[in-house]
C-alpha cells in the first residue's frame, strides 16, 4: 500500500512528525519533490532534528529511505545531514537516491541570491537555496541528472560550456558579476559524484518490486497546497508540486497505487514566505501565538526566520484538502492553543461585501477579509492525554467544528512534539 503525507496549507504544518510516526509501520519512505529550502522538525528518542533533505524515516533502521527523481538534490547538504544524524547516535540509515534525480548546482544557489537581491522589496521570499533556478534549468533542459556526472571529461566540459554561454550573459550583464568558473564546476562534479555514488539506484524499479511484494510505502511531501505552482497563491509559490498526485511522478509509481492521503493541517495557521494570508495576525497577538506554537516557537527550520501566523482558516484548509485528495486529516500542534481564553476560527472570507466559503483566485485574496467564529479556550495543558474523549470539552468542540467546516475526517490529533503525542480518533463525520 502506498500512503502520502502532505500539507493542506502554506507549509510547516507538521508533516515530518506524522511521517516519522507513520514510518513505524512502513517499509519505505520517499521524498518525492522539493529540496533543502524547507525543513521537517522531528522529536524522537534520539533528540530533536531539523531534516531538510533526508526522508523522515531515517530514524528507523528497517526502512529504506529514498530521494525520488522529483527532488532538487543538494549533494553537499545531503552528506552533511547524514553526518549530523549519525554523529548524534542515530544508526546509519538505509538510503537510496534515484539515478534520475537532478542535482542542485552551486550556481543555482548563486543565481537565487542574486535575483532576490535584484528584486529587493518585490522578491518572492525565497530561502536562497537555489530552488527556482534549479527547476528553471530542469524544464529548460539544461539541468543535470545525477547519472550525467558519470561521463568523460570531454562530455562534461562541453555541457558546462554550453550552460555557461547562457549563464554568463546574465551574470555579467544583468547581475554585474563574474562569469562561471568552468574548471571549478568540473572539479566540483568529479568530487561530488564519488561521494554520492554508493547511494544511487533505480528507484522506480525498486518501488515496482516493493509494490508487488505488498510493502508499505510512505510518500513524504514538502510545503503545502498553497505553495503549489498551479493551484496555490501564484506567483508566491514554490517551484515543484507539493500535491500528493505529484508523488506518483516524483517517485516513479502508478498514480492508482496511492490509497491513503494524510493531509496535515495546523490547529492554527502559519505561512512560509511571502503571499496573501487572509487570517494572519500581527504585533503582540502574533508574537504570543508564535512563541507558544510549534516546538520551541514558530521559526523556520531552514532559515530560523519568524513565521507569519494567524488563526485557523477553514476556507483555505478545505481547499487544500480537496486539492490533495484527502482521505485523513492530521490536526497538528493543538496543544499550542492552551494559553488562550478565546480562539477565533476563520469560517468565511468577505470579498467585496459578500461572504464566500470557497477559496478564491489569488488576484482576489488581497481584498478578502476574514470572518471569524470565536470559541472558548480550554486554558490547560493537554499534553499527555491519549484519547480524544479525555480532552476538555472545549478542545473536542474546537476539533469537531473544524472537521464539520472543512468536510474531511480528522482522524489524528497531535497534542505534543513527540512521536507518541498523537491521538487517534474516529471521525465525527
Amino acid at each position: 500500500m502506498v500512503k502520502a503525507v502532505v500539507g493542506a496549507n502554506w507549509g510547516d504544518e507538521g508533516k515530518g512528525k506524522f511521517t516519522d510516526m507513520l514510518a513505524e509501520d512502513a517499509d519505505i519512505v520517499i521524498r518525492f519533490q522539493g529540496g533543502a529550502n524547507a525543513g521537517h522538525t522531528i522529536v524522537n528518542p534520539y533528540g530533536k532534528f531539523a531534516l531538510h533533505t533526508m526522508p523522515s524515516g531515517v530514524f528507523h533502521t528497517k526502512i529504506m529511505n529514498i530521494i525520488g527523481n522529483g527532488v532538487a538534490f543538494d549533494i553537499e547538504k545531503f552528506m552533511k545531514e547524514l553526518d549530523d544524524i549519525t554523529g548524534k547516535g542515530v544508526p546509519a540509515p538505509q538510503i537510496m537516491v534515484s539515478d534520475r534525480v537532478q542535482v542542485m548546482m552551486p550556481y543555482h544557489v548563486l543565481f537565487d541570491s542574486l535575483e532576490e537581491a535584484r528584486l529587493a522589496g518585490k522578491s518572492f521570499g525565497s530561502t536562497k537555496s537555489g530552488i527556482a533556478p534549479f527547476y528553471s534549468d530542469k524544464y529548460a533542459k539544461i539541468g543535470w541528472q545525477i547519472n550525467e556526472f558519470y561521463q568523460s571529461d570531454d562530455v562534461l566540459k562541453e555541457k558546462i560550456a554550453r550552460i555557461a554561454s547562457i549563464k554568463d550573459a546574465l551574470l555579467v550583464h544583468l547581475y554585474h558579476t563574474d562569469p562561471l568558473d568552468q574548471e571549478g564546476i568540473l572539479a566540483w562534479i568529479k568530487e561530488q559524484r564519488e561521494r554520492v555514488a554508493p547511494y544511487l539506484g533505480d528507484v522506480s524499479l525498486y518501488l515496482d518490486r516493493a509494490i508487488r511484494e505488498k510493502k508499505t510505502i510512505l510518500l513524504e511531501g514538502q510545503l503545502g497546497t498553497m505553495k503549489d505552482p498551479d493551484h496555490g497563491i501564484y506567483p508566491m509559490v514554490t517551484s515543484s508540486s507539493p500535491l500528493a498526485a505529484y508523488g506518483a511522478i516524483g517517485a516513479g509509481i502508478p498514480p492508482y497505487e496511492i490509497r491513503q492521503i494524510v493531509v496535515v493541517s495546523k490547529a492554527y495557521s502559519s505561512a512560509v514566505g511571502a503571499g496573501e494570508f487572509v487570517s494572519e495576525i500581527f504585533d503582540e497577538e502574533a508574537e504570543l501565538l508564535r512563541n507558544h506554537g510549534g516546538d520551541g516557537g514558530e521559526y523556520g527550520a531552514t532559515t530560523g526566520r519568524p513565521r507569519r501566523v494567524g488563526w485557523y482558516d477553514c476556507v483555505a484548509s478545505k481547499y487544500g484538502c480537496r486539492l490533495q485528495g484527502c482521505t485523513d486529516v492530521a490536526l497538528s500542534v493543538l496543544d499550542a492553543l492552551g494559553y488562550l481564553d478565546e480562539i477565533p476560527v476563520c469560517v468565511a472570507y468577505e470579498l467585496d461585501g459578500k461572504e464566500i466559503t470557497e477559496f478564491p483566485l489569488t488576484k482576489d485574496l488581497s481584498r478578502c477579509k476574514p470572518v471569524y467564529k470565536v470559541f472558548k479556550g480550554w486554558k490547560c495543558d493537554i499534553r499527555g492525554i491519549r484519547t480524544f474523549e479525555e480532552l476538555p470539552q472545549e478542545t473536542q468542540d474546537y476539533v469537531n467544528f473544524i472537521e464539520s467546516q472543512i468536510g474531511y475526517p480528522i482522524t489524528m490529533v497531535s497534542n505534543g512534539p513527540g512521536r507518541q503525542d498523537v491521538i487517534y480518533r474516529k471521525s465525527g463525520r
